[in-house]
């Protein structure tokens, strides 16, 4: 028997603890001590399992005797011990009433709400059970009971499907994933697919696509540094709606398009993959994908994500060059890369940047005066850039040559 007590009531913990007297034994459980209704529960609960069958026998039937009235506030009172309420979730004269504030307890056991679910003929009980996720996933064994009861509505079935799809399913699949690229020496990938969401606006990532992914994830958590991404940057990290990742997704083929011309079945696919995954995975993916996750994600919409690309160990100086000229990537990665002490020292990378319209102005006046005075002058008559770098050009360049 259970020695559970929280009462300081000599006479409850001794009969809890089991040495009280047998008449002691036997008033208890005929009801007939001065007891609280509280201690009262606690006791006749304990001794309805009694090996003396006298006892056990009164004891359940002074239980069965308790008010409907009685046993709705225990069900309702959160210092009700466990045990109390797991005899409640289904006594035999319990009524709806009682069972709902039994559910809502939140110091009832899991195993008892379990019991619920697959005994109870009232489908509004399991729709209740299934609103409290954390149970569920906390114990799955209510998925299944939920699951396994012919009285189950639509939305009880609906919420204890997406609870299991979400906690379980999809977490275990990701694990054997993770366990596959493993054993195939891909350290990398494993470690992203252990810590993925594999959602997005579109939902769910199949796991053909979590392979096709896997084989472009080279960097292991050993290789990163997140130190770049202050935390106030986090409020970017939002849901995304279907209609803006398939906006981005639009934006970075048509890019792709004007850069390279018709692109191939299979990177339109990669590129479809990689942009409906959540922000979440899309930074993690930048951070630890190959060069062709990482040409994709450069142009993402969200800067976070964009930034993540260029704090990717990974990079090249020749991506870096490449990057500078681009004029469809944000404004922030520019910036950053002009802020490289060791980008900033390759001529290509700073007058590509000098000659992108996308660099922020005051980002362009610090570098041109490391541009070199013909490249100056062809920058004055860029049409391109802006007034401002066009005249700041002009005046380094003639500086220089002394008009």
């Amino acid at each position: 028997m259970s020695t559970e007590t929280i009462s300081t009531n000599p006479i409850v913990e001794a009969i809890i603890r089991g040495t009280a007297p047998q008449p002691a034994l036997l008033a208890a459980a005929q009801g007939l001590l001065p007891l609280e209704q509280s201690e009262l529960l606690q006791i006749l609960v304990h001794l309805q399992h009694s090996p003396d069958s006298e006892i056990a026998e009164a004891a359940s039937a002074t239980l069965d005797s308790q008010t409907k009235e009685d046993l709705v506030l225990a069900a309702r009172a959160e210092d009700t011990v466990p045990a109390v309420l797991g005899f409640l979730a289904t006594a035999r004269n319990g009524n709806r009433e009682v069972r709902e504030a039994v559910i809502l307890n939140p110091q009832t056991p899991d195993e008892a709400i379990a019991a619920v679910a697959s005994e109870t003929t009232d489908g509004s009980l399991l729709e209740l059970i299934a609103t409290n996720q954390q149970r569920l996933v906390r114990f799955s064994g209510i998925i299944d009971a939920i699951l396994g009861n012919r009285a189950k509505t639509i939305e009880a079935e609906r919420r204890a499907l997406e609870t299991r799809r979400e906690f379980f399913e999809k977490e275990r699949g990701a694990r054997q994933i993770a366990e596959e690229l493993r054993a195939r020496g891909k350290t990398a990938a494993a470690e992203f697919f252990e810590s993925a969401e594999l959602t997005g606006a579109a939902g769910e990532l199949s796991f053909d696509d979590a392979w096709i992914l896997a084989q472009h994830i080279e960097v292991s958590d050993a290789e990163l540094d997140d130190s770049w991404l202050p935390s106030e940057r986090f409020e970017e990290l939002v849901t995304e709606s279907f209609e803006e990742s398939a906006a981005n997704f639009q934006r970075i083929i048509e890019s792709e398009r004007l850069e390279a011309g018709e692109l191939s079945a299979e990177r339109v696919a990669l590129i479809r993959r990689v942009m409906f995954m959540n922000v979440r995975d899309r930074i993690k993916l930048a951070m630890k994908g190959d060069r062709e996750a990482r040409s994709i994600l450069i142009r993402d919409s969200n800067r976070v994500v964009s930034s993540a690309v260029i704090n990717n160990p990974r990079i090249t100086d020749h991506e870096i060059e490449n990057i500078a000229s681009m004029r469809t990537v944000s404004d922030e990665v520019l910036r950053i890369i002009a802020m490289n002490r060791a980008w900033a020292r390759l001529y290509p990378v700073i007058h590509n940047l000098a000659r992108n319209p996308r660099t922020p102005i005051p980002t362009v006046v610090t570098i041109l005066p490391r541009i070199y005075t013909r490249d100056l002058k062809n920058l004055s008559q860029n049409r391109n850039v802006s007034d401002a770098v066009r005249r700041q050009a002009l005046r380094i360049s003639q500086v220089r040559s002394g008009d």
